[in-house]
């Protein structure tokens, strides 16, 4: 108990995060009663976070180097339509091929397209020194343009039956995406915990410099972490193409700015170096606990970009007076001495 209260104190973004959680629960408890606190709510809630809670993940590590990821959404379409090719049988007759197969390949052909585009990102930013907002915003429209190339602007079907279970399969009422990303949650904080890229991540974030000095590669660790952000993108692609059983670039569009503000909310900051994806996942719950809510109130799309980007602008003011506060107790401390 004692740990957990020293934790508390030493991460104000992590207490800020869980007074916000319990606040957004009783109230939409109290305001939604049943509809709120159901099995079929959570179950939906459980669904619906976990192709963006990916994405989510990928955004919060390109912000920890420091950088961003404008791109994310254009690669998961990009890596949704040649997954979406491979089951509808626009490279290879699919109709002579096991089902289980063609799924195995078109999953890795997505996972491959993803990654390398992540990489192609990581190269950008990291070989060429291309800052991350111009080099991502770029391969974005680059992306979105070769995904509307391909396609005509056109839904790609999947042939492939068995291949939209994947997104609703069940262990008892807690779906198996659900697991994924539990578990890739903690894989990913047990990386930026307890091994060297980890702390690497951070110092990229922190003082690249200092990082070289002290043997390290920030560029290949801007490269590894770039690529590993499109293999994150990827996974969240196959989800969401099972999902609509078809690929069209453009399908999660809202997601990119959802990806940004779960990464200021969970406490990521934008300059990089601090963060932990503990404070990701409190973010990415409390977020859909609002998104469930607006469904149920049956608020407009409008309504919607509305409040995320007012929310937005209020996380990082109320991270602006914590972090100023912190730095004029450190000065009085400071002059006390």
């Amino acid at each position: 108990m004692e740990k957990i209260k020293k934790g508390l104190k030493s991460d104000t973004n992590i207490s800020v995060l869980l007074v916000v959680f319990i606040v957004v629960t009783l109230v939409l408890g109290f305001m939604l009663q049943g509809k709120f606190f159901s099995i079929n709510n959570f179950q939906s809630m459980a669904f619906q976070i976990s192709e963006f809670g990916f994405l989510a993940i990928a955004m919060s590590l390109a912000m920890l180097t420091g950088g961003i990821d404008l791109s994310i959404v254009a690669n998961a379409g990009l890596s949704g339509i040649v997954a979406a090719f491979v089951m509808s049988g626009k490279f290879f007759d699919i109709e002579t091929m096991n089902n289980v197969v063609v799924i195995i390949i078109a999953v890795f052909s997505a996972l491959a397209c993803s990654t390398l585009c992540g990489l192609f990102n990581g190269v950008l930013i990291a070989k060429l020194s291309i800052p991350p907002i111009l080099a991502t915003l770029g391969t974005m429209i680059f992306y979105t343009g070769l995904g509307m190339a391909l396609t005509n602007g056109e839904s790609v079907r999947v042939g492939v039956k068995g291949f939209s279970r994947l997104s609703s399969m069940t262990l008892g009422d807690v779906p198996y995406i659900f697991i994924l990303l539990v578990v890739t949650f903690i894989i990913i904080s047990f990386i930026l915990s307890k091994t060297k890229f980890g702390r690497e991540v951070y110092m990229v974030g922190q003082n690249p410099i200092t990082l070289k000095f002290s043997g390290g590669d920030p560029e290949k660790i801007l490269i590894k972490t770039y690529t590993l952000v499109g293999f994150l993108v990827g996974i969240s692609a196959l989800i969401i193409i099972s999902r609509v059983n078809s690929a069209r670039m453009g399908f999660g569009d809202t997601y990119q700015l959802q990806a940004i503000l779960v990464a200021v909310l969970g406490g990521i900051d934008p300059d990089g170096g601090k963060g932990k994806i503990l404070g990701v996942a409190l973010g990415i719950t409390v977020i859909q606990f609002l998104q469930s809510a607006f469904t149920i109130f049956q608020f407009t799309p409008y309504a919607k970009k509305l409040i995320w980007g007012a929310l937005l602008l209020m996380v990082m003011i109320l991270n602006y007076f914590i972090n100023n506060k912190k730095v004029i107790k450190s000065l009085k401390k400071v002059k006390a001495n």
